[in-house]
Formats: C-alpha cells, sequence, structure tokens
C-alpha cells in the first residue's frame, strides 16, 4: 500500500498538468492504498482542486519565486498541504510533517526545507495573508480569472450564488425508477430504515439526501427501484413527452443515466438507440441498464457522423446531451477548475452546433429535440441553438413552461443550487409535419 498524501500529490500533479481528470485518476489510485484511507484520499484530491485557485494565490505570496515546470509535484504537494491546514481537522504538526516527509519520496529532498517553511510560515501568518488577498477574485470566489470573468459577465446578480454553489459539496440525490415503484413509496421505505431525505422540487422521480451514502447499500438498488441522478439530469426525461411506440434517440448517452430514465418513464417505446463516442463509457452504460433491467441498441460511434451508424429510420424523439464545459457540475468535478481554458468554450460551441445540425435529419416530421448541456455559459447554450435556428427553416424553437430555471432567448437555464439541483441547460425544437 502506497502512502495517502504520496497519491494525492501524483493525482494532483497530472491534473495541473492537464494530462488526466480526477474521474480517470482517481479509481486507479484509491485501489492503491488501505481501504480505511481511501475517503481521505479522495477529500485531499477534491478538496484541493476545488480550492486550487484560492491556494495558488497564497502561494504566489508565499514563494520567493515561482517553481519550474518539473516541480509541478512541489507545487501540487504544497497546496495539499495548505488545504490541510485551512480545510481539514488533521492536527497542523501531523499535516505539516506528513507532508514534508513525501519530499524525500519524491525523492526531492533539496524540496524538503522549501515545503516545511512555506507550511509554517503559512501557519504563523495566515490571518495577515488572507487580509491581504482579500480583494484578489482567484483567492476570494477559488475560480480561475477566465471563468470568473465569463460567468460574472453572464450573470452578474447571480455569480457570487454561483461560486458559492461550485465550492460546496453536492448533494446526494437519487431517482426512484417509477416503473417498480412510487417516489412516496420509497420515502416511506427509507424513513423506516432510517435515512433522512426529502422530494426534490421539480423533478417528479427524485429524491435528495441530508447526508452522503452508499448507494449500494440503499433499498432496491440492486434490483433497480433507485439510481443516482442529480435533479436537474432527471428533467430531461419529462421534457422529451414520450409515449408508445416512439422510436428514440439518445446522443452522446454516457454513463446512462437518462438512458434508464427514458427507458423507466416508458417502458413501451418501440426503440431506443444509445449512442457514444467511447467503448469503455459504453460499457457503462451496459452495467446501468443491466441494473435496471431495460433495453436499449448501444452504438459506438461518432453521432455527428451519421453515415456511420443510422439506418435511415427516422426517430420520433432526439435527445442531444452535449459534450460541454461542464461549469455546471463543478461541483462534482472540481479539476474543472484546472482542465477547462477560455479556448475550449468557443471550439465546443462549434462542436454543439456541427451535433445539432448532423442530427436534425435523422428527426421525423412532427419529432421533437431537446438539446441539453451541464453547462453555465450561454455561449454553449441559447447562443448555439439560436444559431441553429437561423440556420434551419424546418426548426422551431418550442418555449418551455416549467418552474424551474431562468427563462433564456431559447430555453431554459438552470443554475447550481446548494443543496439543490446543477447547474443545466434545456431547450426544445420541433419539426413540423411535412
Amino acid at each position: 500500500m502506497k502512502d495517502v498524501r504520496l497519491l494525492a500529490t501524483q493525482v494532483i500533479t497530472q491534473v495541473l498538468q492537464q494530462q488526466a481528470s480526477l474521474a480517470s485518476l482517481l479509481p486507479k489510485a484509491q485501489n492503491q492504498v488501505a481501504e480505511r484511507d481511501q475517503g481521505l484520499l479522495q477529500e485531499l484530491c477534491f478538496g484541493s482542486l476545488r480550492w486550487q485557485p484560492k491556494l495558488q494565490s497564497a502561494l504566489n505570496r508565499l514563494l520567493e519565486k515561482p517553481l519550474k515546470e518539473k516541480d509541478r509535484d512541489i507545487e501540487a504537494l504544497l497546496m495539499l498541504g495548505l488545504y490541510q491546514l485551512d480545510y481539514t481537522r488533521i492536527p497542523d504538526h501531523a499535516a505539516i510533517g506528513a507532508t514534508v516527509d513525501i519530499t524525500k519520496t519524491l525523492k526531492k529532498p533539496w524540496a524538503t526545507k522549501l515545503v516545511n517553511g512555506v507550511l509554517r510560515q503559512y501557519q504563523r501568518q495566515k490571518t495577515e495573508l488572507h487580509e491581504a488577498l482579500a480583494k484578489s477574485p482567484a483567492f476570494v470566489t477559488a475560480h480561475p480569472n477566465w471563468l470568473r470573468k465569463k460567468i460574472e459577465g453572464y450573470w452578474p446578480e447571480q455569480a457570487s450564488n454561483i461560486f458559492s454553489a461550485n465550492n460546496q459539496h453536492p448533494p446526494f440525490t437519487i431517482r426512484t425508477n417509477q416503473s417498480r415503484l412510487s417516489r412516496h413509496q420509497y420515502l416511506q421505505e427509507l424513513q423506516r430504515a432510517g435515512y433522512a431525505a426529502k422530494a426534490t422540487a421539480y423533478s417528479e422521480d427524485g429524491i435528495t439526501f441530508e447526508q452522503a451514502c452508499d448507494v449500494t447499500q440503499l433499498p432496491g438498488f440492486a434490483e433497480g427501484d433507485i439510481s443516482v441522478q442529480d435533479e436537474a439530469a432527471q428533467l430531461a426525461a419529462f421534457l422529451m413527452q414520450l409515449a408508445p411506440g416512439q422510436r428514440v434517440l439518445d446522443a452522446c448517452c454516457a454513463p446512462g443515466g437518462k438512458t434508464g430514465h427514458l427507458l423507466e418513464a416508458e417502458p413501451e417505446l418501440k426503440e431506443l438507440i444509445a449512442v457514444d463516442l467511447e467503448q469503455n463509457r459504453l460499457e457503462r452504460v451496459t452495467e446501468n441498464l443491466q441494473r435496471l433491467k431495460v433495453e436499449a441498441k448501444l452504438i459506438c460511434a461518432d453521432v455527428g457522423d451519421t453515415k456511420s451508424w443510422w439506418d435511415g429510420k427516422p426517430f420520433d424523439r432526439i435527445l442531444l446531451d452535449a459534450p460541454c464545459s461542464a461549469t455546471g457540475v463543478i461541483r462534482r468535478h472540481p479539476d474543472i477548475k484546472q482542465l477547462r481554458k477560455a479556448e475550449d468554450i468557443a471550439k465546443l460551441a462549434a462542436l454543439q452546433l456541427q451535433l445539432l445540425q448532423a442530427l436534425w435529419p435523422t428527426l421525423a416530421p412532427g419529432g421533437r429535440l431537446i438539446y441539453a448541456t451541464c453547462s453555465v455559459l450561454p455561449q454553449e447554450n441559447t447562443q448555439v441553438v439560436e444559431t441553429f435556428l437561423a440556420n434551419e427553416p424546418t426548426a422551431v424553437h418550442e418555449v418551455i413552461q416549467a418552474p424551474w430555471g431562468i427563462e433564456q432567448t431559447c430555453g431554459r437555464q438552470l443554475l447550481p443550487q446548494p443543496q439543490g439541483h446543477d447547474g443545466f441547460f434545456y431547450a426544445c425544437l420541433r419539426k413540423p409535419m411535412a
């Protein structure tokens, strides 16, 4: 078994170097520590990256000169140390000592004095340092400047709440399988089992818990009675307006949460085709559908290259959950703050428009397409739909009448809410009968 802080340093370093995501790195790292330490490893990685812009601001003041690129591991180690001093219950002396020891394991003994000195200086001068950084936007918001500026520009009145929600731990929300039991029934079952939970405000299937727990230990999980899914993501199935006999496309379907929900919501669909680009992600979809005891036709392909997978039979409904910046789910994936760059947004918007244009011909006359992202940036949302509508005469925008979200020129925008739903965008497009 490896040292928890060593593995955390290695994971954080790779994220800072934009080599991989937490989702791909952390499971492998957790397999290398004792089971009792897996929770600590996750907290150290998630916490350090959640607060990275803030910790980096402090570190810039504490270091006499920036570290070299080849020493990003020492930078990651210092952030790990600062995180422990600021946000964990680990005694300061233990956090500093254990963090300093990692310099030897990294075979960089020259950094021992540096790491010890920086952490002890922070311990002594934390109050003064925080006061000096009180006007630093990166320190105050814990968001990279490019993203902060975009959020403040698009959402000036809601920006501070968005920053706050992004920096909190996400709520634990599940979806009840209404084809098997009602939400009311499951809430009663949870109460009998001693869990504190309540119905979500907007999704008819959702339940949010007061505290996160191991979903595999909840009643009925193995039998397919419930699935983990945020409330905002659950709204897709309701917007689809499914009916028996329809042929449905779930584009960019992995990891399969919405795929399963569509099949639960309307068990008598004629067919559901679920397409994703990566085979390993489709394997996750398969696992989810098998547990729910539902079936879909899974295709590994570039959904935008319709010639490679489409059989020419039109779809009555299409759900396009487009690849995006994921800026609405930062609290679940804090490494987005490091992995996304300002220039990515225009590229993603171009891809989203391309997918809309490619899939539109596959929609039957009278059909309905739901465009969705987990982004809070209108550049990927309303603006993409507006551009598409301006160039596609057969597409009609349908206003979504709903009690949730903020109405946009096209679609509705949900912003992340503390103890509520994630940030999400939905727009509804209809193809009139010929």
